[in-house]
């Protein structure tokens, strides 16, 4: 008799269903399991073992055969741990094989026989459902399991003794209840900041259009409290987008007590960061911080010091939306249509520019470490800014009266507005800064002195055709909090504003 159990193999987010077929046949004692699993899955043997003994069980004197089929694809991860004992048993006669039939399993067993939490519940829930089965997971994951719809019959015990009881009908486990993670309801405030107000206008404009930005200015501008201070403006994500966010959370088991948030994401990753960390990779081809950034923001502070090789990965996609990772075993690709905000000095001793102050290496040195920001990418990026010091007369000056709420509600106005007019198109996005082609023709064509003006400035500075249809989305962004319905020539005179800094960057690389 072979029993057979359901469960499930990652490719990227997607969940591949993978059976379980356990063997209990005479001959020599032998535990064996093929199917191409990798060191975690063969290892399981031991703690198989130990669980089965912890409950009272031990594992008959023959030869059992564990196969994960399909062979030929690879398993990975401890969450094959529950399935191989349940198959075992179900082999055993221990709780019937038919129940397990229409359930989809996984979860990590330790020794005393506790199931503990594994990454990718979320997705696995989703792939079950949409099959028709029930999800068996571990009672740390249930919460997270439970925001794959009410119809998924769930299972979330906490240990082995009571699986087997509820199987045998003398113990039931109640449904988990999806739950959202505690956060603090105090953000940084944009009152915090005193001056600056091109700047907090400029991250207005970022935020309501989802527009790349980038801003340059000596130490002790404000670059980094600007960034730290953008979630408090970005509007709550919808249940699509927390969806999404959370199953490549989930995948990457950044999901603690498995609850999901619908704020949206904040990743500052240091500039020490390797390609493989911002793009994904390493044995499990996991999700990098460009990933983890799905729907949210992705913020690089001291932009040039991070290596060129992880800068050139932000090319592909800030431009499609996803990022790829191709390994010899592995080519997987993760949603990735993130906000990149980047901050950087104007040149290494950081005083280039500043009034009062000189460059000991002159104009060579901004020359040197503007460079390291190539064209293309500066291409990509919507907003480029010119943070000048802040006066010490400033500092003295009361807070300001307009903080993050205020601010926070024309960007939800704004994005309302954009979600509206994308609505009525098949394309995907439904942001300023995702439209392209004719859509962003048929929404972001200036008036006839915006034409003009916009012709003329294009000529002057050389825009390439990125950077000319770049300066139209920023420009329907800013008609949107203004509430025009056209695109006026001052709306395209303050896109050219953000544009222009971006000069001189350009030379120097």
């Amino acid at each position: 008799m072979i029993a057979h159990v359901n469960t499930v193999a990652f490719h990227g987010i997607e969940a591949i269903k993978v059976d379980v077929q356990v063997q209990i046949a005479s001959g020599m004692p032998a535990f064996t399991i093929v199917g191409l699993p990798d060191k975690a899955v063969a290892e399981s043997r031991e703690r198989v073992r130990s669980a089965l003994t912890a409950v009272g069980l031990a594992l008959p004197p023959k030869r059992i055969t564990i196969n994960l089929a399909p062979a030929d694809l690879p398993k990975e991860g401890s969450h094959y741990d529950l399935p191989i004992v349940l198959g075992l048993l179900a082999a055993l006669g221990v709780v019937p094989g038919d129940s397990l039939g229409r359930y989809t399993v996984l979860g990590e067993l330790s020794l005393d026989g506790s199931i503990t939490a594994v990454a990718g519940v979320l997705p696995s829930a989703l792939s079950a459902s949409a099959r028709g089965d029930g999800l068996i997971c571990p009672g740390a994951c249930g919460p997270e399991a439970a925001w794959a719809g009410e119809d998924l019959d769930i299972l979330a015990p906490d240990n082995l003794v009571q699986l087997i009881n509820h199987f045998k009908g003398t113990q039931v486990l109640s449904r988990p209840d999806p739950e959202l993670a505690e956060e603090s309801a105090v953000l940084p405030d944009l009152k915090d900041i005193k001056g600056q107000e091109s700047a907090k206008r400029a991250l207005e404009v970022a935020a309501a259009g989802g527009h790349n930005m980038l801003m340059i200015g000596p130490p002790g501008a404000g670059k980094s409290m600007l960034a730290q201070r953008l979630p408090s403006i970005l509007p709550a994500m919808d249940a699509r987008e927390m969806l999404d966010v959370s199953m490549i959370a989930s995948v990457a088991g950044a999901l603690p007590g498995g609850c999901v948030s619908r704020r949206r994401p904040f990743r500052a990753p240091h500039h020490t960061a390797s390609q493989a960390a911002m793009v994904g990779g390493g044995m499990r081809a996991k999700p990098g911080e460009m990933a983890l950034a799905h729907n949210g923001v992705l913020f690089l502070d001291e932009l040039p010091e991070f290596q060129p090789r992880v800068l050139e990965a932000l090319r592909q996609p800030l431009e499609t939306g996803e990022t790829v990772v191709a390994r010899v075993n592995h080519h997987v690709s993760y949603p990735a249509r993130f906000q990149l905000i980047a901050a950087m000095n104007p040149c290494r001793c950081g005083r280039a520019g500043e009034p009062g102050q000189s460059c000991p290496r002159g104009p060579r040195c901004a020359a040197d470490y503007q460079a390291r920001i190539s064209g293309p990418l500066l291409d990509r990026i919507d907003i480029v800014l010119d943070i000048a010091p802040v006066r010490i007369a400033d500092l003295a000056l009361p807070a300001p009266r307009e903080g993050s709420s205020e601010v926070a509600r024309r960007v939800a106005g704004a994005r309302e507005r954009q979600r509206i007019r994308f609505a009525e198109t098949d394309a995907p996005g439904r942001l300023n800064a995702q439209a392209d082609g004719e859509r962003l023709e048929a929404v972001a064509t200036p008036d006839a002195a915006g034409v003009r003006l916009l012709s003329d400035a294009a000529e002057r500075a050389g825009l390439s055709a990125r950077g000319y249809h770049r300066v139209l989305r920023v420009a329907r962004t800013l008609a949107d909090l203004d509430g025009a319905d056209t695109v006026g020539q001052t709306h395209i005179a303050e896109a050219l504003s953000y544009r222009h800094e971006m000069r001189p960057l350009r030379t120097a690389a």
